[in-house]
């Protein structure tokens, strides 16, 4: 059996305008002025309280729990809204994956598991991944506790598992776990970013990822 686990922000989902109107609302709502978009995409795949001390370095410890607390506030309002569509070809190259009987499909995000399960059921996805590994269960990416989790799950040796990703996160990630890492050039980070963290390639859209997939688990 062959294991690909899939990050999700960025990935699956473009969730940008969610995450950076969240941030803004959270920044604003601490009496902080609200940070570029580009800035706040460039945290994406970290759990939340990590990304918030990155973002507001230099500001006291209750000044960060109350961004934290405000954007999962303005998340969950914006969540019930819209949900956060998928990527053009995500759910065909999700069921084309699917309908293999050699592989199985993972998730390890940085989304929350109450967030994980929200976009899930937004968008029909319900059985096809076989492990949910989510920042409310282990350190935040790119330690590579999620990605072992999901290995033990699936029984599946490293050497036959692939993270697909958009972050320097999600590749620096799969190299600690001893994982093979592909990038997607789609993403908030940018292409020599994941290349420079180590992604074996960058596919170029879901069409791509596919093909480079079949090829891998030849």
């Amino acid at each position: 059996m062959k294991l690909v686990v899939f990050d999700v922000d960025g990935t699956l989902v473009d969730s940008q305008h969610h995450i950076h109107g969240a941030m803004t609302a959270a920044f604003e709502g601490a009496g902080l002025d609200p940070l570029p978009r580009e800035a706040v995409l460039q945290i994406v795949g970290l759990s939340l309280p990590v990304a918030v001390a990155q973002l507001a370095q230099g500001h006291d410890g209750a000044t960060q729990a109350r961004i934290v607390d405000g954007y999962r506030a303005a998340f969950m309002q914006a969540r019930l809204v819209q949900a956060a569509p998928l990527y053009p070809g995500a759910l065909d190259c999700l069921d084309g994956l699917a309908g293999r009987d050699d592989i199985l499909l993972a998730v390890a995000t940085g989304k929350s598991r109450r967030g994980l399960a929200a976009m899930i059921q937004a968008h029909g996805l319900e059985g096809r991944f076989v492990s949910l590994q989510t920042a409310d269960d282990h350190p935040s990416k790119p330690h590579p506790a999620m990605l072992l989790a999901a290995l033990a799950d699936t029984g599946v040796p490293v050497t036959d598992a692939v993270m697909i990703g958009d972050t320097g996160f999600d590749m620096d990630m799969a190299r600690a776990a001893g994982m093979t890492g592909f990038g997607v050039g789609w993403g908030y980070h940018r292409p020599d970013l994941l290349t420079a963290s180590g992604a074996a390639l960058v596919a170029a859209d879901f069409a791509d990822l596919g093909q480079a997939l079949a090829r891998w688990a030849a």
